[in-house]
């Protein structure tokens, strides 16, 4: 029997799956454990791989598509292996007195007649009668529709940006004949023969005429991580209760922690504030759970673990991978985990486990010189702590004047799991811990 080629599941909670794209063809000989395609869940990107060796084919999924976890969209079959037969076509027409008329010039499925998104998207905004597009794969795609408008002679508008199109007129280039980079296709700026320059003219012509005043910047594309993380933090922003404390600590013993390590441990991996506070905050949540607890359907419950993830900027958008059971791990551990998700978030190659089970975040924007900032609660988690820079200023320290490293803390909280009395108490152990981390270790 063919192996089938089902949308995995990629998380715990997932439903669904996006297929962003397949990475063989349909009829392309494939190896198992190579990669067969990408596949978007609401966290992650990630490549999936084929789970048999042969020839892949019955591929009823189109890129864009959104497929629920189990069904299956394609088949690998081995060499000389049977395909099952195809579904049944649909009934033959029949005329007004019951006789059986002629057969349908194409009989299709009844499964193809189901498109795919960005067809249904593409017809509705045309007004075409999907029952009068053929479908050459498993289900209704946008070539599908874009051929039917040919056919029809209908046309079809090529997606582009206003600079595209007006660099495009300008050079006497048909958009049609450009391969598009951007979303859904579209024609950028930047794109094939609109990115190269026109020939410098010859010495001989008149001077050119002033160009004229610059086109505004093409629309920024809006990432599926940046839609994911804006509605994310909406629904957060919307539905939590937020309240907020500030905290401004003496960082003079954590500086000295860092150097301490870094003499130590020198040909290891660099230990960042960040990682030192991901340990203390670990410690202290151990002391006060409330504030490692989530709020779910009316309840508080509270989590075995302490896993804190850590707010990751990425061109796309914002990711938070976590850092698992941060409490029982030494700081060049944190450290290197640490290191190792960063840079694997940048190369897009996270894995769904990496981002579960967060119980707390740490958001730190200190290296970009911030002074203080209110971050945004990460639901179902109960709070989460900004970390701005550390800089000198002028603070009382026995009734005298004197300089130190100060470190401002904003700790943002959902009043629905955590009071204010509780998320004080934390805040004071941690500012406790952070000014005197090698006593508290």
């Amino acid at each position: 029997m063919p192996k089938e080629v089902i949308m995995p599941a990629l998380g715990m909670a997932q439903d669904e799956g996006v297929l962003l794209r397949w990475l063989k063809k349909e009829g392309e000989m494939v190896q198992a454990g190579e990669p067969l395609m990408e596949v978007a869940t609401d966290k992650v990107d990630v490549q999936v791989e084929a789970p048999a060796s042969g020839l892949l084919t019955a591929v009823t999924a189109q890129e864009g598509d959104e497929i629920p976890v189990g069904q299956v969209i394609a088949l690998i079959a081995a060499e000389g292996e049977e395909l099952p037969a195809k579904p049944v076509s649909a009934p033959l027409a029949t005329d007004m007195e019951g006789s059986e008329g002629e057969p349908p010039a194409q009989s299709v499925p009844s499964q193809s007649r189901v498109p795919s998104p960005v067809a249904a998207r593409m017809a509705a905004q045309h007004g075409i009668d999907l029952a009068d597009v053929p479908a050459v794969g498993g289900r209704i795609s946008r070539e599908d529709i874009e051929a039917h408008m040919r056919a029809a002679g209908a046309g079809v508008r090529v997606l582009a940006s206003p600079k595209a199109r007006r660099l495009a007129r300008e050079r006497g280039i048909d958009l049609a004949s450009l391969a598009g980079n951007g979303p859904q296709g579209a024609v950028l700026a930047a794109a094939g023969p609109l990115a190269v320059q026109p020939p410098t003219e010859s010495i001989t012509q008149p001077p050119p005429v002033p160009a004229p005043a610059a086109s505004p910047p093409d629309q920024p594309t809006v990432s599926r991580m940046w839609q994911i993380m804006a509605q994310r933090l909406t629904a957060s922003w919307t539905s939590v209760p937020h309240f907020y404390l500030v905290r401004e600590v003496d960082a003079t013993g954590l500086q000295g922690w860092r150097s301490l390590l870094a003499s130590k441990t020198p040909d290891r991996v660099n230990v960042t504030y960040t990682d030192l506070l991901t340990k203390l905050t670990a410690l202290s949540l151990a002391r006060f759970p409330r504030l490692n607890a989530s709020w779910r359907d009316g309840e508080i419950l509270f989590n075995p673990d302490i896993n804190i993830g850590l707010a990751v900027a990425v061109p796309e958008g914002l990711l938070v991978p976590v850092v698992h059971k941060a409490d029982q791990l030494q700081v060049q551990d944190i450290a290197a985990r640490r290191t190792d998700l960063v840079a694997r978030a940048n190369r897009a190659s996270l894995l769904p486990d990496d981002f579960a089970g967060g119980t707390f975040t740490i958001s730190n924007l200190g290296m970009y010189g911030v002074d203080a900032f209110n971050a945004i609660v990460n639901p179902p988690q109960a709070a989460i702590l900004a970390v701005a820079r550390i800089t000198d200023r002028v603070v009382a320290v026995d009734g005298q004047p004197a300089v130190r490293p100060m470190l401002t803390l904003t700790l943002s909280c959902d009043h629905r799991a955590v009071d204010g009395v509780m998320a004080a108490q934390f805040l004071d152990t941690l500012a406790a811990l952070i000014e005197e981390p090698l006593r508290a270790l």
